[in-house]
């Protein structure tokens, strides 16, 4: 599975997991029917899931006007994704964490959410 793949199929099993509150296997294995899971997938969904809080509350700090429990669930989970990758995976350029969430947002989301989703990853990029 090539990492855009894993990351869709990540975002699709944190989204589940954020809405119906279910196991990260259970959601995974939902994901992926009868695909062979992957090394990069389980890597974002137990790495978002273990440093959820630290994540949170790094997107938290660069949010404006908004808070995260308001923020629309697509848009909350992309985040959480590339500001993990930006904050712990030292191997994923950060310019690609950005690209691929944008990407997400805007299939996933409404017109505006990539938009909404690069300027708040772009403030969390340390300096």
């Amino acid at each position: 599975m090539k990492r855009h793949e894993a990351r869709e199929k990540a975002f699709q099993t944190l989204f589940q997991i954020d809405i119906n509150d279910i196991e990260p296997v259970i959601a995974i294995n939902n994901i992926l029917e009868n695909d062979k899971n992957d090394a990069f997938l389980t890597y974002l969904v137990e790495g978002v899931i273990n440093n959820k809080q630290s994540i949170d509350e790094a997107i938290s700090e660069h949010l404006e006007n908004w808070s995260l429990s308001r923020l629309a669930s697509v848009e909350r989970t992309v985040l959480r994704i590339a500001t993990f990758e930006i904050l712990c995976a030292e191997d994923i350029p950060e310019n690609v964490s950005i690209n691929e969430a944008v990407e997400l947002a805007n299939k996933f989301g409404e017109e505006k959410s990539g938009k909404f989703v690069n300027g708040v990853l772009s403030k969390i990029i340390p300096s």
